[in-house]
C-alpha cells in the first residue's frame, strides 16, 4: 500500500494550491481517504475526508468553504484544493486510507503517505 502526496509549495495569502494523493496497492474505491496537517511544533491535525464513492466529504472548521477535497477513483486520486490560504495553514499535508468508512480521528486511518509542504507567506 502506498500513498503519495504532492502538489505544495510556495504561495502567497489569498492564494490556492491544489495537492493530489495518488494511491497505489490496493483497491483503491473501496476506502475512505483523509488530509491531515502538521504545523511546525503543533500536533498532527485533521483537514478533511471524503468517503469511497466521494459522496461523502466532511471538513474541519478551520478549513471549511476554503478546501474542497475529491476523488477520482478511475485514477486513484484523491485531491484537495485549497483556496482564500492564509499563513495557519503553513503545514505538512498528509494523506491517509481509512481502516474502514471516514473519520477525523487519525487512528483510524491505516495507511500514511509521506507529506507534502505548503508554505504560505503574507
Amino acid at each position: 500500500v502506498q500513498l503519495q502526496a504532492s502538489g505544495g509549495g510556495l504561495v502567497q495569502a489569498g492564494g490556492s494550491l491544489r495537492l493530489s494523493c495518488a494511491a497505489s496497492g490496493f483497491t483503491f474505491s473501496y476506502y475512505g481517504v483523509g488530509w491531515f496537517r502538521q504545523a511546525p511544533g503543533k500536533e498532527r491535525e485533521f483537514v478533511a475526508t471524503i468517503s469511497w464513492r466521494g459522496d461523502y466529504t466532511y471538513y474541519a472548521d478551520s478549513v471549511k468553504g476554503r478546501f474542497t477535497v475529491s476523488r477520482d477513483n478511475a485514477k486513484n486520486t484523491v485531491y484537495l484544493q485549497m483556496n482564500s490560504l492564509n499563513s495557519a495553514d503553513t503545514a505538512i499535508y498528509y494523506c491517509a486510507r481509512s481502516r474502514h468508512g471516514t473519520s477525523y480521528r487519525d487512528d483510524e486511518y491505516e495507511y500514511w503517505g509521506q507529506g507534502t509542504q505548503v508554505t504560505v507567506s503574507s
